[in-house]
């Protein structure tokens, strides 16, 4: 192996222990008693209260004024990921079709007004973003969690990107074999589009996931608290405590992170393919 590659290696190896001993500091504590936390800091040898601490984090209401527990908040935000990664999908890939093979007027005009969007995040649009959910009645409900979020300049500019690159000659022949739009996008645009689908999947799958200020504005009814939302109160509750317990919230945080890294591990080799690839 020639010296450049051992630096590569050794970068890539030092870059991943930075990101990984976080992870198992915080799950090797969890499984300990919280006064040996607090006593001794982060252990980095897992205890022996692994099952205990975890199966009641998962079944027990822990910090909540009602029934609320990992399972709840988990599903919850499992909820709140597929409706932003499936919803922005469809709308994305209906809207980049339109644009890229519908002759419409001032099409150009159109995709960047949507993409100029991407200069006003949620934080800037949030109170008339409340105000329109509020005045339809879907507060405290998943419909008004996920619909008024579905629309994405970034996943149409990708999928708009990705449709340009597909030669005329197979709309062509679609044409000639009497295929309409709609069988069109179905069988031609859709089979082509599968590693793009999936790469966009994980990123909004992952922004669903990790929604913190929007699920918190929309919802007053703790039964619809995400994971991450969890976090942050079981945190909160904490600091406030005379007896903390450290290890209940270091294992409801590696809950959180788990369906996202199993998504990303799963869907991984779509993903690079599908931001990467540039013959179709």
């Amino acid at each position: 192996m020639k010296q450049n590659q051992w630096f590569d290696h050794v970068i890539l190896i030092a870059g991943a222990l930075f990101m990984i001993i976080p992870i198992w500091l915080i799950f090797a504590s969890s499984t300990h008693n919280p006064n040996t936390i607090i006593s001794d800091g982060l252990q980095w040898w897992p205890g022996g209260n692994l099952f205990e601490v975890y199966g009641e984090v998962w079944d027990k209401s822990i910090g909540f004024s009602t029934d609320v527990n990992a399972k709840s908040m988990i599903i919850n935000s499992m909820v709140m990921g597929l409706g932003f990664a499936i919803g922005k999908i469809i709308i994305s890939m209906m809207a980049a079709y339109a644009l890229v093979y519908f002759r419409m007027p001032f099409a150009s005009l159109w995709f960047w007004l949507i993409f100029v969007t991407l200069l006003l995040p949620l934080e800037v649009r949030i109170i008339p973003s409340y105000e329109v959910v509020a005045n339809l009645g879907m507060l405290n409900s998943f419909s008004g969690l996920i619909l008024p979020l579905i629309a994405s300049a970034t996943a149409t500019f990708f999928f708009r990107q990705f449709f340009r690159t597909i030669p005329n000659e197979l709309l062509e022949a679609a044409q000639l074999d009497n295929a309409g739009p709609i069988r069109f996008f179905i069988d031609i645009l859709l089979p082509l589009s599968k590693t793009m689908i999936a790469a966009i999947f994980i990123i909004m799958f992952v922004v669903g996931w990790n929604q913190y200020l929007w699920p918190i504005m929309m919802t007053t009814d703790e039964s619809y608290n995400t994971i991450v939302m969890g976090v942050k109160q079981l945190l909160s509750d904490i600091s406030q405590s005379s007896q903390p317990r450290y290890d209940q919230a270091f294992a409801l945080v590696i809950f959180a992170m788990l369906p996202p890294i199993l998504v990303v591990i799963i869907f991984q080799r779509w993903f690079v393919k599908g931001l990467v690839e540039t013959e179709k």
